[in-house]
């Protein structure tokens, strides 16, 4: 088994989203759900820390919290105006900036805290201290650009991370892989010239946001052909996430080189999510998990970070995250599927699945189109 560290703090599940109904703020003609809040809550990462209780799993990790972010740190990242602002509302009891990033008293110490443990994760990764790292990062990241927070984000807690390790002459070149099913809008925009950092998102085409996530945004200046977009149609199931993991991720992930792999690890593209139209089940994300665990010992001494982002089936992203935690620690301990079954059975038709293989042929030629 491998020294696989994870990061989680309870104060990150006390985040609070606020009145919303689904995606909704409550009012008008908005009437309150049973549940309440937003689908972005604290059960779909509660749910996966108990669940490595109850397997044991988390007996096997080094399970271990952190310090948040300093302003320093957040400064890298975020302009001193949107800092102030998210916290000056943060202390008058809460609010919300940008859209759909809805928060309450405190909102802007959890969300520190949130990226610190994206942060420690990385950095202990980088010295030595573990083989890999897995942070259950709560409010997520991947949507918040420097100066606009969006999508449920209040921090970009990845870019946060990886300028702090760069900052601390950790690294150098990074390659970050995010299959949560919407456009890592933020996490693009925050390292769009940069050519060290090279920014992979898979994700459902236009579903959020809206107008991002194209594939002929590939970056600017220096950083041109270091951002790479992938958007699958809905319905795209297990061979298809798969093979674009073998014939664009992986192939473009060598050519980078990097010295460490981060994966923005959302769990939306689980078919049973209700914010998307995806078809994978959790031995997807084991599978995809093993792909890059597996080039991390290639290519970067086994340097593999996971930072948690979205999913919103509370019953069954923690089945997800278990699948992805057991493949970084190489550990025995498993949690059986439940829908395994029903989900193999609903993966697309051989002449469906035919049009997604076309799909990725366009997609190979206009990436790679040397191979």
């Amino acid at each position: 088994m491998r020294r696989t560290g994870f990061f989680v703090d309870e104060r990150c599940f006390w985040h609070s989203g606020g009145n919303y109904a689904g995606m909704l703020p409550v009012g008008g003609l908005v009437q309150p759900t049973a549940a309440g809040g937003l689908p972005e809550n604290p059960e779909t990462k509660r749910r996966l820390k108990n669940l490595m209780e109850v397997t044991g799993l988390i007996r096997e990790v080094a399970v271990q919290s952190a310090a948040p972010a300093s302003r320093d740190e957040l400064e890298r990242v975020h302009p001193a105006s949107y800092l102030d602002a998210f916290q000056q509302m943060s202390d008058a009891g809460g609010g919300q900036l940008g859209l759909r990033t809805p928060f309450g008293q405190g909102g802007y110490e959890i969300a520190t805290l949130s990226a610190g443990l994206a942060r420690a994760a990385l950095l202990s990764v980088l010295r030595g201290e573990l083989d890999n790292a897995y942070a259950l990062s709560r409010p997520p990241g991947h949507h918040a650009l420097p100066d606009f927070p969006n999508g449920f984000c209040l921090l970009n807690n990845i870019g946060i991370a990886i300028h702090a390790a760069r900052a601390a002459g950790l690294v150098r070149r990074v390659a970050v892989i995010d299959w949560d099913v919407h456009h890592g809008n933020g996490t693009e925009a925050v390292f769009y010239d940069d050519p060290d950092v090279l920014t992979i998102s898979i994700h459902q085409e236009h579903n959020y946001p809206l107008d991002t996530g194209e594939i002929d945004k590939r970056g600017a200046g220096a950083g041109e052909g270091a951002n790479m977009n992938i958007p699958l149609p809905p319905g795209a199931g297990h061979a298809t996430w798969l093979e674009v993991m073998e014939r664009l991720v992986l192939p473009r992930v060598r050519a980078h080189k990097p010295e460490v792999i981060v994966i923005a690890s959302g769990y939306d593209a689980a078919a049973a999510d209700p914010l998307a139209h995806m078809l994978l089940h959790a031995d997807s994300f084991r599978q995809m998990t093993r792909m890059l665990r597996d080039l991390a010992d290639e290519m970067c001494a086994g340097r593999l970070v996971a930072v948690h982002e979205g999913g919103y089936a509370d019953w069954y992203v923690p089945f997800c995250g278990h699948a992805v935690i057991e493949e970084m620690a190489e550990s025995p301990t498993t949690a059986a599927d439940p829908m395994a079954e029903t989900y193999r059975i609903r993966q697309p038709n051989a002449r469906s699945q035919a049009f997604f293989s076309g799909l990725i042929d366009e997609f190979e030629r206009y990436f790679l189109p040397d191979r």
